[in-house]
């Protein structure tokens, strides 16, 4: 009895259990059918996101160019090739889309890939025996050309496809390296990022907005017809123009190459620079690197505005303009050169020719003969020397210049001690940037007024052509007058000009050069002191032209070059300045004032000649001097000079046929044999510099992409000859 009752009190129990969750669940199936919400959650919009794709639309990177519009950095599109391993994915198609013979796939890829046949196979096998859905292969399937990736969609493999990418790329290789810097793939964020030089300085400006286009798909995950699209389209990034000017660029790389496999010194440095607007021409380092693959990089500071160094005797520009400005400078009064002590505890200072001196000079002639006795003495009795420390901060070596470039450093000025005030007087103890001393010296061109050095010229939207910003001419501060500007013009060109002058090595044969030379000691890092021997300085010189009205400054520096016995440091400066500012201001075209002056060079106009038959072609071109047809095609591919371009007539001219076969290269520059691979999209190997003597490919061997040569350069002696 009792049994039954526990029984029936349970079963009731269950029967109200079962009651309260079946009343609970039906309550809120009945709430969510009304309001479409679970826990806070819309049921409808879970469903629009279910249903709702996205397409992103890439923005491209800004490209960078020189003043006159030519290319110097882009965003190249290249391929990633991928094989689909997963039969599914032919389920409902016609033809396979997954690798079906994997021999027969690698036979066809492996001489595209650069790949062993084998090696491939392995790759295939591998990811099937894994169940992998598709495999890559390896950094020889990344980066393809559009070439390449046409011949293999040709072979029609199945499985074999592709995804497109962008890579930034730098058709001049080594050009303007330290300038331009380089920018790759960021890993956390999968775009492309500046790491170096303009490339990261304006980052934010190069950079683009990436868009998107939102949409509605079904279960399938086809797009549903009308229904409405969101658009949002990409912003492509800004585009930077320079103040770079790509053939004195091109001219100051060739040179500083050739020096740099003459001499092989520790560190070249040169900057060119419009001394009337401030803006940098060219500038380059020894060592340098290819931008295209900034791998195993010797030296990734830029020197010219990174590496401070002990000035030596170009500082003297600023000493005696100092002096002069003061009002406590007699060019014609004598002085005792040779030797200088001010005190018993204070070390001599000795003129360069180990302290024998020239007897009693002039300051003037000081000056041209670069003595240190006399800037000493201009420092430590004509002008106090705290006056003079007021001129070196006038003159900016306090401070950095404020050039658009990252990394600038500004120097010291070392000037607490007796010692310290009498070398800095002449370029020792205190240090300073190559871009310190140049835009010190825009003062002595512009009639006392000093400029602001700067290499971007303008930013601009490449959609609308607004600019951006606009970079112009702009006076920093007025250090000394024109008075005393002038008196440097007329000292600076007895240095070069007059019998007894440092500088008569850097006379130009067309226009009167003026500037002044440097011989730096190097400190000793390791026993202090400075380091002892003939090859153990920075050789310098800070020069401009023409005299009376300067239109290009120049300013080198070569570290502990490998000089013959009995050759000045000054040669190879010497043979760097005057080839580039000899060269350079007969491209800007600028009137010779020297007499028995050479005729100006004249430039000639390129003419369209892409698609023409090639032996017209020849007769168009019969104006240049060098010209170059590679192949044996009868039209016009491509062609190394845009149309409408002037260029020199002894300019080399590289014309593609639409066979291209291997030209002799012997005599060839390094920059030719690089015009000629980024033409033909092949790799160079090269070894030297100077100018081709062998290669590895034969003449007339049929060029393939991709193709490995090799060549060796040698510094020709005659060459250097007829380029001074």
């Amino acid at each position: 009895m009792n049994k039954n009752k526990r029984t029936h009190r349970f079963t009731i129990l269950l029967i109200i259990g079962f009651l309260a969750i079946f009343s609970f669940i039906s309550g809120r199936f009945i709430y969510i059918q009304a309001t479409g919400e679970v826990h806070e959650v819309s049921l409808n919009d879970l469903a629009e996101d279910v249903r709702e794709a996205s397409v992103t639309l890439p923005s491209e990177r800004g490209k960078i160019y020189d003043t006159n519009g030519n290319v110097l950095a882009f965003n190249r599109p290249v391929y990633r090739i991928y094989a689909i391993l997963d039969e599914k994915v032919s389920k409902n198609t016609k033809e396979p889309q997954h690798v079906v013979d994997p021999e027969q796939t690698a036979t066809k890829l492996a001489p595209l890939l650069d790949m062993e046949k084998e090696e491939i196979i392995e790759i295939i096998r591998n990811g099937m025996n894994e169940g992998l859905f598709q495999v890559e292969f390896k950094s020889n399937g990344k980066n393809l050309s559009e070439k390449t990736k046409d011949e293999i969609e040709q072979m029609k493999l199945p499985g074999i496809h592709f995804m497109q990418e962008s890579i930034r790329y730098y058709p001049n290789n080594m050009f303007a390296s330290h300038i331009i810097g380089f920018a790759s793939e960021s890993e956390e964020e999968n775009e492309i990022v500046g790491v170096t030089g303009i490339e990261n300085m304006k980052n934010k400006y190069l950079t683009g907005e990436d868009g998107y286009i939102n949409y509605q798909k079904d279960n399938y995950n086809k797009k549903l017809l009308n229904k409405e699209e969101v658009v949002k389209e990409a912003i492509d990034g800004n585009d930077i123009y320079l103040t770079i000017d790509q053939k004195i660029q091109s001219l100051l790389e060739d040179v500083l190459s050739q020096a740099y496999e003459k001499y092989n010194p520790e560190r070249i440095t040169a900057v060119v620079m419009n001394p009337k607007t401030g803006e940098v021409l060219a500038m380059s380092n020894r060592p340098s690197f290819n931008l295209n693959n900034p791998e195993n990089v010797e030296n990734w500071y830029n020197d010219v505005i990174s590496t401070p160094v002990e000035p030596g005797s170009t500082v003297k520009i600023f000493t005696w303009a100092a002096a002069i400005d003061s009002g406590v400078y007699d060019g014609n009064e004598l002085f005792q050169s040779g030797k200088y002590k001010i005190h018993e505890q204070v070390e001599a200072v000795n003129d360069h020719n180990r302290g024998a001196g020239w007897g009693k000079i002039s300051f003037d002639e000081g000056f041209r003969r670069s003595s240190n006795v006399a800037a000493s003495r201009l420092v430590w009795e004509k002008m106090d020397t705290e006056v003079y420390l007021d001129y070196l901060h006038k003159f900016g070596f306090a401070e950095k210049t404020g050039i658009d470039l990252p990394n600038e450093v500004q120097g010291q000025i070392t000037f607490n001690y007796p010692s310290d005030k009498l070398r800095t007087a002449f370029g020792q103890g205190s240090t300073v940037t190559s871009i310190q001393q140049m835009k010190a010296a825009t003062s002595i061109v512009n009639g006392g007024e000093m400029l602001r050095p700067f290499v971007v010229k303008k930013i601009v939207d490449p959609k609308t052509g607004e600019i951006i910003e606009n970079n112009e001419r702009e006076v920093v501060s007025k250090p000394i007058s024109e008075q005393t500007a002038n008196k440097m013009i007329e000292l600076l060109d007895s240095v070069v000009n007059s019998k007894d002058g440092t500088g008569r090595r850097f006379k130009l044969n067309d226009y009167s050069a003026i500037g002044k030379t440097g011989t730096a000691q190097i400190p000793d890092p390791e026993g202090g002191g400075y380091l002892t021997g003939d090859n153990n300085y920075i050789y310098s010189f800070i020069g401009m032209a023409p005299k009376d009205n300067p239109e290009l400054m120049m300013h080198v520096t070569i570290k502990q070059p490998e000089l013959k016995p009995n050759e000045l440091g000054s040669v190879p400066v010497a043979f760097i300045f005057k080839n580039v500012m000899e060269n350079g201001l007969h491209y800007l075209n600028i009137e010779p004032d020297k007499e028995g002056a050479i005729e100006k060079v004249e430039l000639i106009e390129f003419p369209d000649i892409i698609g023409k038959d090639v032996e017209l072609v020849k007769e168009k071109l019969q104006d240049f001097e060098q010209i170059s047809i590679i192949g044996n095609g009868k039209k016009v591919e491509s062609v190394n000079i845009n149309k409408n371009s002037s260029i020199f007539s002894h300019q080399r001219v590289i014309v593609i046929t639409d066979n291209v076969t291997m030209p002799n290269l012997k005599g060839w520059s390094y920059r030719d044999v690089l015009t000629l691979a980024n033409l033909l999209n092949i790799q160079v190997e090269t070894t030297g510099s100077g100018y081709v003597t062998k290669q590895s490919v034969k003449k007339g061997t049929k060029i393939e992409e991709g193709m490995k040569v090799s060549v060796t350069l040698t510094s020709s002696e005659k060459k250097q000859e007829k380029q001074e």
